[in-house]
């Protein structure tokens, strides 16, 4: 449906998608919910990951003749930076990766239970740190599963015959080991176990990569929307807070860094809603894969020097755990590798788009 929306409407969707996040993610509200499930199993909120359900959330890319909205990168990259500016833990990206990936399969699998909210389906396709490649190998750990704590299912991609597999194995019973992560949420790494298991996919290679790309962006959305509400956090720190008796947002030397971080955030979210336009458009192949590494890549980088500068400028306060501004931090830490990190996209990037003597 998104494809054939022309500019002026596709605006008017994604201004419905932002004031929809609202439910979840007011623009402005405190972090009480955040601080009261880190730390805590499965880390979020079943009800909440339910009420994303209901709204469509889960299923926004998924083609309609599926169960989901039919809508486009552009307003999945502006419900993921909404929720970001709120930290939300529910596992959205996740899910709508794995909602995706069984929306290209023909709907297989347990695709309805996930895009209602019902069910917490995880794709477990990871078996070394920072790629974004699947092997497939039958036997090998799958690792960095997010919040994998409350899965009810996970989705493994099997090579075999050449082609990858894929199965969906029940949570239940399974064999995973949960790390908790900076930012109060988890990470599991999971033992297959295909005699429990059931093949919902003979070849889904294709569509796993396609996935992932959606997922690595739209990761960096989310990671936008950190970036703009710790800077806007911080900003209106400097206009009150006070030293030797002057605001120290006169400082110049603070304007200087408060410009510096302005800066990586114009050029993220120009990077980010570039890509997004591009997947509407139509790209493919490499063109898809080069917008995808670029904005993930500067998303990447971008949050944890943001971060670690509202953070810097916060002063003294800005090191507690009590001061709002470090749980940005804490998230960007975890989510700036998540789907590929700045240098594997960098990699990525320049191999696809190779610089010219010309």
């Amino acid at each position: 449906m998104s494809a054939a929306l022309d500019d002026t409407d596709r605006a008017e969707s994604i201004r419905m998608i932002r004031d929809s996040a609202a439910a979840v993610a007011p623009p402005g509200g405190d972090l009480k919910r955040v601080r009261a499930l880190r730390f805590t199993d499965p880390g979020y909120d079943r009800g909440t990951l339910r009420q994303m359900g209901e709204m469509g959330w889960i299923g926004l890319r998924v083609p309609e003749e599926r169960g989901g909205a039919g809508l486009g990168m552009g307003e999945a990259c502006a419900l993921a930076e909404a929720l970001g500016t709120s930290l939300v833990p529910e596992p959205f990206i996740p899910c709508a990766l794995s909602a995706g990936l069984l929306a290209a399969l023909g709907g297989a699998g347990p695709l309805d239970a996930l895009l209602a909210g019902e069910a917490v389906v995880l794709t477990a396709w990871q078996e070394r740190a920072d790629t974004l490649d699947a092997l497939g190998t039958a036997d090998a750990p799958r690792r960095f599963v997010p919040m994998a704590s409350g899965a009810d299912a996970f989705l493994l991609p099997v090579r075999q015959g050449g082609k990858l597999a894929l199965y969906a194995q029940p949570a239940s019973g399974a064999d995973v080991a949960i790390e908790r992560t900076q930012d109060g949420g988890n990470l599991g790494t999971l033992q297959p176990n295909l005699g429990g298991a059931e093949k919902v996919a003979d070849d889904a290679e294709a569509a796993l990569a396609a996935a992932l790309d959606e997922a690595a962006l739209a990761t960096g959305a989310y990671l936008l929307g950190a970036m703009e509400r710790s800077f806007a956090m911080t900003t209106d720190y400097l206009k009150t807070r006070q030293q030797f008796g002057r605001i120290i947002g006169t400082f110049q030397a603070l304007q200087h860094r408060a410009a510096d971080l302005s800066m990586q955030i114009a050029l993220t979210r120009a990077s980010v809603e570039a890509a997004a336009a591009s997947l509407d458009a139509g790209a493919s192949g490499d063109a898809r894969r080069a917008v995808v590494s670029r904005a993930k890549a500067r998303a990447a980088e971008a949050s944890m020097l943001v971060t670690r500068g509202c953070v810097q400028l916060s002063g003294g306060i800005g090191y507690t755990d009590d001061y709002d501004v470090g749980l940005y931090l804490r998230k960007a830490m975890v989510l700036a590798n998540q789907y590929g990190s700045a240098a594997l996209h960098r990699r990525r990037f320049m191999a696809l788009v190779p610089e010219s003597d010309e």
